[in-house]
């Protein structure tokens, strides 16, 4: 590994370093919490209350120290090979701006802030933090440092995704478990996205020694073997997304169109070159990506609280249904429910 410069660095741009290594620029990405805020208001709208949007400022403002604290231990132990990537090697901690025993403090106080704070939510929020926190320390840290195995890489990545949304669940309700369904959904759409990115760096990379160099993990991966696994999680997504859409809210089938045409847009950015597709929080210059990801979020919330009887009745089963005598099927109605106790029976799954 090369090693950084010695540099004499002034205190100014030694913070200004620091502030960079939490790559607050990245906190779009708690935007993932939204889906966890919106389900279960859809449900039992009595949820949403002044003290909501207060619990919910504080919500943000846990999930970003969290996933902050993540991201500088993940600048500081990448730095070395961060050193070997044509852009990356510019970043503060592999550039040796960076005052490393400092930086542990900070990694440290970001995370004990952001579980205080969320243990003023409620325990379980606090929980979920922690876990979220706990797996940027296995992607991280060796001699686990999942982030060096192939597929493992991109699973435990992506799983932040679902550990966003119930962040966003237990920032509303005290249920217990959310849908399964579209916990695994959510995971597998994470891992279409960051299955990508992969896919992107090591495109763009080319030299195979390098790229090996610079992420252990791509000394096994291919192009082919990245656009295979990518296949594997969109359609595990949207097996499950289905799943979701058939068992509690039929009328989100109405917005599917706008979900493929988005993970298709976002597949063919990853073949440009020096794609946003390997810095999500670039993706806002990609026009037709905001403007389809926009139109689904709008399309798929508003679908949450809109009724089509019309389309139960379309989706009938019409094959004799096999479900014993003896257990009743579940209710057409299966979303119109506004008390807590209905809500978490409904959940159980």
């Amino acid at each position: 590994m090369t090693e950084p410069p010695l540099l004499n660095v002034s205190l100014s741009e030694r913070l200004r370093a620091h502030l960079a290594i939490a790559r607050l620029d990245h906190s779009i990405k708690n935007l993932f919490v939204l889906p966890g805020v919106i389900v279960p208001l859809s449900v039992a709208p009595a949820l949403l209350t002044p003290h909501l949007f207060v619990t919910l400022l504080l919500a943000f403002l846990s999930v970003t120290l969290i996933a902050c604290s993540n991201y500088v231990i993940n600048e500081v132990l990448d730095a070395p090979f961060d050193r070997l990537h044509p852009t990356k090697r510019n970043r503060p901690a592999a550039r040796g701006l960076v005052n490393i025993p400092a930086a542990y403090v900070q990694w440290l106080l970001m995370m004990v802030a952001g579980i205080a704070i969320g243990l003023t939510i409620s325990r379980m929020f606090a929980l979920v933090a922690l876990v979220l926190w706990i797996m940027g320390c296995l992607y991280n840290f060796p001699p686990i440092r999942t982030k060096d195995v192939p597929y493992l890489d991109v699973l435990t990545e992506s799983i932040n995704n679902p550990l966003r949304m119930l962040l966003g669940w237990y920032a509303v309700t005290s249920v217990l478990v959310p849908p399964v369904s579209l916990l695994i959904a959510y995971w597998m759409l994470g891992c279409y996205f960051m299955g990508l990115k992969r896919f992107s760096e090591l495109s763009e990379i080319g030299d195979r020694a390098l790229a090996g160099a610079y992420r252990a993990s791509f000394k096994r991966y291919t192009p082919e073997s990245l656009l295979v696994s990518v296949v594997f999680y969109a359609s595990t997504a949207m097996l499950f997304l289905g799943a979701f859409i058939i068992r509690y809210r039929i009328e989100l089938i109405l917005g599917f169109p706008l979900v493929a045409f988005t993970m298709a847009v976002y597949l063919k950015l990853a073949f440009k070159h020096d794609s946003a597709v390997q810095n999500p929080e670039k993706l806002y210059r990609e026009p037709l990506l905001m403007a389809s990801f926009a139109s689904t979020a709008l399309v798929m919330g508003l679908l949450l609280f809109i009724r089509v009887p019309r389309l139960e009745i379309f989706f009938t089963p019409t094959l004799p249904s096999t479900t014993p005598a003896t257990i009743e099927p579940a209710p057409v109605n299966y979303l119109r429910h506004d008390s807590e106790r209905q809500l978490r029976t409904l959940f159980k799954i």
